[in-house]
C-alpha cells in the first residue's frame, strides 16, 4: 500500500488524475485545488461543466481550510455519523473554482477508509471524488466493473484493494443550512 500511495501522490502533485478506491465505491480523483486537473476529470467522465464534484478530507480539522463558516453543530453531527456521509456546505474556499457549485457550496466527505485517508493525509490537500463511470452510466461498485475507457482515461490506476468487495453504496448526502439545520438529500 505504501508504494501505491507514493505513486498516486506523485501523479496528483503533477496535476494528474487517479482511479482509486474510496470509502464507498471506486472513484476518479485529482487535486481539488488544481483547476486544470479538475477539468481533466470533467473530460474523462464526459460530464457537464454545470455539475460540481465532492471533495474528500482525511479529518475534521481540514474543514476549516475549505469552508468559510462552520456552524458549531457540525462537529457533533460528523462525530455521530457512522456511515459514509457527504455534507454540503455553503461558502467554499481555497478550492479550484470548477470544483465549487455555482451557488458557492461544496460537498465534503471525511473518509474513514484506511487507504483513502492515508492518501489524502500524505498528499496534504483534498481530493476530488466522483464515481468511476461516464456520466449517465451506472456507478461500478467493483474494480472489475469499471470500463476500459475510464481506466485508460486516468493517469494512474491504484493497485490496492482491486479485489476487495465492500458492502457499500454511494454516500448519504446532507445539505447544511446557514442556520445550522440540515436536509437529507440522498439516503
Amino acid at each position: 500500500m505504501e508504494e501505491d500511495i507514493k505513486k498516486a501522490i506523485k501523479v496528483l502533485k503533477a496535476g494528474g488524475t487517479i482511479l482509486y478506491p474510496t470509502d464507498t465505491i471506486w472513484g476518479i480523483g485529482c487535486d481539488a485545488t488544481n483547476r486544470s486537473a479538475v477539468s481533466k476529470v470533467y473530460k474523462i467522465k464526459n460530464r457537464s461543466k454545470d455539475a460540481s464534484y465532492i471533495i474528500l478530507l482525511h479529518d475534521m480539522e481540514q474543514l476549516k481550510d475549505y469552508v468559510k463558516v462552520l456552524p458549531p453543530i457540525i462537529w457533533d453531527l460528523i462525530e455521530s455519523i457512522d456511515t459514509p456521509t457527504t455534507i454540503i456546505y455553503s461558502g467554499a474556499k481555497n478550492l479550484a473554482k470548477n470544483v465549487i457549485h455555482k451557488d458557492g457550496s461544496i460537498g465534503i466527505r471525511i473518509v474513514k477508509d484506511d487507504f483513502c485517508s492515508r492518501l489524502i493525509k500524505e498528499f496534504g490537500k483534498p481530493i476530488i471524488s466522483t464515481s468511476a463511470n461516464l456520466s449517465g452510466d451506472p456507478a461500478p461498485f467493483l474494480f472489475r466493473d469499471i470500463s476500459d475507457v475510464i481506466k485508460r482515461g486516468v493517469d494512474y490506476v491504484v493497485e490496492s484493494n482491486r479485489d476487495t468487495v465492500k458492502k457499500t453504496k454511494a454516500s448519504t448526502i446532507i445539505k447544511l443550512k446557514d442556520n445550522g439545520e440540515f436536509d437529507i438529500i440522498r439516503q
